[in-house]
């Protein structure tokens, strides 16, 4: 049986597997990266990947017959860019996805390219965004410089040739995701010139095959097809399987990411959401939130996760059968009030949103405490809000109850997005796939599957690694460890904390309601 071969460059590190047809993984391996960060600067040294990935490549492979290798693809971190001259070698440091040195470019760019960016969904780039950083380094650069995307760098030296960009990591450079190319026009404007541009093509065509040299140092076979890769994004969600029309990848780590499919582009007012282009020329969305559960570090520190996991399911369990019970009360009191001609009233909590003090809800009901768990100031997704802060509703009493008001404050932010992206008219309604740290906890898995109101699914393995090797094998490597049904759930607290983002002025009105009519449905 064939194998492939997927190499994810990330920020930390380089990590390759081999793979074959039906998902197996014969070999994996990483090697360290390390970076140079100083306020807004953040660097890399493009001869260390390649170094750390012939590394990581030569060990995975080290038990795998040479014959049987069929094919290579590579993922990167989204954004990072630096200038080669004609040969390859580097000319500039790599200037990594985050890095905002650039953040005097982001004017002309938007002003220039508004038109483009905005006919493509997303209406304005960022100030990490890969091309304002290109304006920035050809303002120094000499004559006869290259533009090398992460991916690019290395894929050159696996083929030994230049070689084309993938659709997926010009994104944030400004390609045309609907005409597949530079928008020349705005190039042009930008004083780009065309021979600094590489060609591009979709995320799995074929770009080269690896050279002699190569396969020296990597234990890749010499002619091995390598096949154009994706950034790191997009790789997680191939290898998570969330690859049909309407099937979304939620990954919760540090922060959170959404990423689905759809047939037809998503175009946001607002411009959080934005969207990758698939091999078969689908369309990619999604959106990163600056909330996470990286946050649990901070506010628990030292603290064991997964007993605190352990004890949070204990408790949620028994806070179940406590209202099972109350509820059980409830409807015996209706029946013998009722030829008084009362009626129960509260129903599924519903009626009313809004702030609340302590943690009481209506009719003297626990409401439960919730930490809307921002990693760093600002909120990117599912709402633009510069001025956005971390808060807590209701006073967790103790560790466990911070933790559960920390995840569940993440999982209503999941919830949200999904209401977002309804209301955008993306399909909501296929596979929901949970990845990231977070899913080493039962108790999260659990919970976001109880505010969703949906079946969600957890992987075997699911890393963008395994979507690289995916895509060289243009197949669904992803294998289900569990499926974890939803259980009935009260919407109030869910909807008072969507009240509360409206109040303070981050959510939309128009959003807000959505939210609200979707979850009474």
């Amino acid at each position: 049986m064939s194998v492939w071969v997927g190499i994810d460059l990330g920020t930390q590190s380089v990590r390759a597997m081999a793979v074959t047809g039906d998902g197996e993984v014969l070999g994996t391996a990483a090697r360290p990266l390390t970076s140079r960060r100083d306020g807004d600067r953040h660097e890399q040294d493009p001869e260390r990947w390649w170094d750390q990935l012939a590394a990581a490549c030569a060990e995975a492979l080290a038990n795998v017959e040479p014959a049987r290798v069929a094919g290579v693809a590579v993922d990167a971190t989204s954004g990072t860019i630096l200038l080669t001259t004609k040969d390859g070698a580097p000319v500039t440091p790599a200037l990594m996805y985050d890095d905002r040195r650039a953040a005097a470019e982001l004017d002309r760019v938007n002003d220039v390219g508004g038109q483009v960016w905005a006919r493509l969904g997303y209406q304005r780039m960022q100030a990490n965004w890969a091309l304002p950083k290109l304006l920035w380094l050809l303002r120094s650069a000499g004559p006869g410089v290259r533009l090398a995307h992460q991916s690019d760098f290395v894929t050159r030296r696996l083929a030994g040739e230049p070689v084309a960009t993938d659709l997926s990591n010009a994104l944030k450079t400004g390609v045309d995701l609907i005409a597949e190319d530079w928008p020349t026009a705005v190039m042009d404007a930008l004083g780009v010139p065309p021979d600094v541009l590489p060609p591009v093509v979709r995320p799995g065509a074929r770009i080269g095959s690896v050279c002699a040299r190569a396969a020296r140092e990597t234990g890749l076979p010499e002619g091995t097809p390598i096949l154009a890769g994706t950034t790191d994004g997009c790789a997680a969600q191939l290898g998570a399987g969330a690859i049909r029309v309407g099937s979304w990848n939620s990954v919760l780590g540090t922060t959170l990411v959404l990423k689905g499919v759809t047939r037809d582009l998503i175009h946001d007012p607002l411009g959080v959401v934005y969207s990758h282009r698939a091999p078969d020329g689908s369309w990619l969305p999604g959106g990163a939130s600056s909330t996470g559960t990286g946050v649990l570090s901070a506010a628990l520190p030292g603290r064991d996760l997964t007993a605190l996991s352990r004890e949070a399911t204990i408790r949620d369990h028994a806070t179940r059968r406590s209202t099972d019970r109350e509820r059980t009360g409830r409807k015996s009191g209706d029946h013998a009030r009722a030829g008084r001609g009362s009626a129960d009233r509260e129903g599924s909590g519903l009626e009313g949103s809004g702030r609340w003090s302590g943690n009481q809800g209506r009719a003297g009901r626990s409401v439960p405490s919730v930490i809307y768990p921002l990693v760093s100031p600002g909120e990117r997704f599912p709402f633009a809000a510069a001025d956005a802060r971390s808060f807590t509703l209701g006073t967790p009493a103790d560790d466990v109850e911070t933790y559960m008001a920390i995840l569940r404050g993440a999982a209503y932010v999941e919830r949200l997005c999904f209401d977002y992206l309804d209301l955008l008219g993306a399909p909501v309604d296929g596979e929901i796939i949970l990845t990231g740290g977070a899913t080493r906890s039962a108790y999260g898995n659990q919970l976001r599957a109880d505010v969703l109101g949906r079946p969600v699914t957890l992987r075997e393995t699911a890393e963008p690694a395994l979507g690289m090797a995916a895509l060289a094998a243009s197949a669904d490597l992803a294998r289900t460890r569990e499926i974890v049904e939803p259980r009935p759930r009260d919407a109030e607290p869910y909807l008072r904390f969507v009240e509360e983002l409206r109040a303070r002025g981050w959510l939309d009105e128009r959003v807000a309601r959505h939210a609200t009519e979707r979850t009474r449905a």
